[in-house]
């Protein structure tokens, strides 16, 4: 059989990220999908649905560095029914995604509140570089250029990640 879903939306809250006792990552949060259609009598209507989604391993650590609450973002997994025994005894289920792949969408210049594109103060895709009175770069022979023309190197975050691993 086959089970794939793709959705696009806007992250509903920012990401939950707990850990198993391996060190597996785990991230839940849920995404919000509108569809705008015209009803029979011509009106305007728009259906908004919810769906839970969780991450899994270095997805849920990326998109939890990287995603806040009304990110734009595309997923790609599996359809999963969750089912349980409430408190009071009754049974609930529901479906959400577990995801295999995520696309962030938008751009450096959207300006979505709380989005992974939102200010943060510095770089907005690295994590805040902790308090240090200045950085200084590694030994590096210096450019060949007019002292005038060189910016003072101060404020830089660092981020240990691979170039590989970077989604955009």
């Amino acid at each position: 059989m086959y089970n794939k879903i793709i959705l696009a939306g806007n992250l509903t809250r920012d990401i939950e990220v707990r850990y198993t006792q391996s060190g597996a990552a785990i991230g839940n949060t849920a995404i919000a999908t509108t569809r705008k259609f015209k009803s029979q009598t011509g009106e305007q209507k728009e259906e908004v649905l919810f769906v839970d989604i969780t991450f899994f391993g270095r997805t849920a650590e990326i998109a939890n560095q990287y995603l806040r609450k009304g990110s734009k973002i595309l997923v790609d997994g599996r359809l999963k029914l969750e089912q349980w025994t409430a408190q009071d005894g009754s049974k609930r289920s529901k479906h959400s995604v577990t995801v295999e792949s995520m696309t962030m969408l938008g751009s450096k210049n959207d300006e979505q509140g709380g989005g992974y594109n939102a200010p943060m103060g510095g770089d907005t895709y690295a994590q805040p570089a902790p308090q240090q009175p200045s950085y200084s770069a590694p030994n590096q022979p210096a450019p060949q250029a007019a002292p005038q023309q060189q910016a003072p190197v101060s404020n830089i975050p660092e981020i240990d990640i691979n170039e590989d691993e970077i989604p955009f």
